[in-house]
């Protein structure tokens, strides 16, 4: 964790102007996000008659329903609960002042392990893809709701990257 931040008590403000930068970016990650979890994001065709319509919710609230407890925690775990929380913790960072204390590099250590988990939600995704495609007797059409979603993910790796290392040159 001292790697994170200087270790003398300097201030660690993040210039203005790329706070407000970024929090504009991280309100557009959070919209995309919000949108991406509800949108469809693939259609499951099979036999050419049946389909149904897949978001991130209703894959969650579908396996509640089907009894994949260990499933539902993992994918709403990692691609709904984490994603919120990082989108917190952004937030938290970006409209303080920062300051090398205790609660600052709390936040800073949150963000630099959970960056390890970050592409785990496009994972589960894909495995999703994969795991249903079935050959002839299915077929997967993907919709915007991947696309956006993809965004948000993307956009949050993005403004993490950024915040750490604003705080790392300070």
């Amino acid at each position: 964790m001292s790697d994170i931040l200087p270790s003398d008590n300097q201030a660690l403000e993040i210039p203005q102007r790329q706070a407000r930068w970024l929090l504009f970016l991280l309100l557009l990650a959070s919209v995309f996000f919000a949108f991406g979890i509800f949108l469809p994001m693939i259609s499951i065709t099979k036999f050419m008659i049946i389909s149904n319509d897949f978001s991130i919710i209703s894959a969650i609230l579908e396996l509640w329903r089907n009894g994949q407890i260990l499933l539902f925690i993992a994918v709403a775990g990692f691609s709904v609960v984490l994603p919120i929380m990082k989108i917190m913790v952004l937030f938290k960072l970006l409209s303080i002042k920062l300051t090398n204390n205790l609660k600052t590099q709390r936040y800073l250590h949150l963000m630099h392990e959970y960056g390890r988990w970050a592409m785990l939600d496009v994972m589960v995704v894909a495995v999703l893809i994969v795991t249903v495609k079935l050959g002839p007797i299915v077929s997967i059409k993907v919709h915007s709701g991947l696309f956006v979603f993809g965004a948000a993910v993307l956009l949050i790796m993005l403004i993490t990257q950024k915040v750490v290392a604003l705080t790392k040159q300070r």
